[in-house]
């Protein structure tokens, strides 16, 4: 059983040492400790190649930046971190394997896996090894259903009651229709929480339309009857592949209404062959943006280029911080890397409820025993092709 939370403060974003110092992997070990005692070996899941890779990748750079950044500043508590990442393509089957591939190399500790279908799938293997697992991204309650496991991003059901609550209480509109992924458990969760919500905060849902995965190109129908109902806003629940389509097809039907989409939407402006201008005026949620002015954020940023070129996602910063959620529960717990993976698990549970955070993707971050983040939602808008934060009224 988990502690309740306490009131510990442990500050996740101090000043840093960033390095390209390699981290190897090493073989096999048993399951009792794979390291020998010697560093702390940490897993990573999640697709980098497939539809989703742009997450994936996101999420083993952002780890990555973080191991490097620790051990060259001394590592855990004087101990080093070994780290490996195993591609799924977002695939439940895959992941399992992966997991299994991570075992072998010696895993003791999990980040991930990256989308909601493979990690629950992950968590029944986790838990069955009493492994403690991260997830940095993946955002159905199913996903971390079991003790051993936690999460860095929100759920499903909490985007959704963000969503409605931030629509309502902005004013952004009366009359509201809703386009989501019927066949997407990170899709229907959100919707599903943002209808009860409406409700609740006075929205009026006046069109609510699905698509499948077999049914994801042409988008007329569900936007003509928005169109058709008067919808003010539209909101997306949805990924950015999907969300570039719906932008270009209502253009061209001359749709203009606002939108509001969840943390998927964050990879629109990168798309290749997307018009960034379709996107202008979208909001969304997200735990992050490269455009924010703090110092840690812009040192994520320069640093991140600087290693693996390009501006981090949301995926990146998430990940960044998970990896010093588990080195601040770590040091919490006293955990040290001859101890086996059950007895690691066992004490990291009761850590990450004892610990709080100031991260790159919220400030003050504590988890309860249901492993759900406690943190402010933000919002942004799209503004020249930009991400601008928008303050609520």
């Amino acid at each position: 059983m988990k502690m309740l939370k306490k009131a510990a403060s442990i500050a996740l974003t101090s000043a840093l040492v960033f390095s390209l110092a390699a981290c190897g992997s090493k073989d096999g070990g048993d399951s009792g400790s794979a390291s020998g005692g010697d560093v702390f070996m940490i897993g990573g899941i999640g697709p980098t190649t497939g539809d989703n890779a742009i997450y994936g990748t996101a999420v083993k750079n952002g780890i990555q930046l973080a191991v490097d950044e620790i051990n060259a500043d001394g590592g855990i508590n004087g101990y080093q971190i070994e780290y490996q990442f195993e591609d799924d393509q977002s695939d439940s089957e895959k992941a399992v394997n992966a997991y299994n591939t991570l075992k072998d190399w010696g895993m003791q500790l999990l980040i991930g896996t990256v989308t909601s279908t493979p990690c629950t799938a992950v968590v029944e293997e986790s838990h069955a090894d009493n492994m403690f697992q991260l997830t940095p991204s993946a955002t159905a309650v199913e996903s971390i259903q079991y003790d051993n496991a936690f999460r860095m991003c929100f759920s499903d059901p909490n985007q959704g009651k963000a969503s409605a609550d931030y629509i309502s209480e902005n004013g952004l509109a009366e009359k509201v229709a809703v386009i989501y992924n019927s066949s997407d458990t990170y899709s229907s969760g959100i919707y599903q929480k943002f209808m009860e919500e409406a409700d609740t905060a006075g929205i009026d849902v006046v069109s609510a339309e699905a698509f499948t995965a077999d049914s994801k190109t042409d988008f007329s129908v569900q936007l003509q009857k928005a169109k058709d109902a008067g919808a003010e806003l539209v909101f997306l629940p949805i990924y950015y592949q999907e969300a570039s389509l719906i932008l270009a097809q209502a253009d061209k039907m001359g749709f203009e209404p606002k939108w509001f989409g969840c943390d998927g939407m964050d990879g629109l402006l990168a798309l290749d062959g997307f018009d960034t201008a379709l996107a202008e005026g979208l909001m969304f949620l997200t735990p992050f943006t490269a455009d924010a002015e703090d110092e840690a954020t812009q040192r994520f940023v320069s640093d991140f280029d600087s290693q693996f070129g390009g501006t981090p996602n949301q995926f990146a910063a998430d990940a960044y911080d998970c990896v010093y959620v588990l080195k601040a529960a770590i040091e919490k717990a006293d955990v040290t890397p001859d101890m086996s993976i059950s007895d690691m698990s066992d004490a990291l549970k009761t850590a990450m409820t004892e610990i709080q955070i100031d991260g790159l993707t919220g400030k003050q971050i504590t988890w309860g025993e249901d492993g759900e983040p406690t943190k402010q939602p933000t919002v942004v808008v799209v503004e020249e092709g930009k991400y601008k934060v928008l303050q609520a009224e």
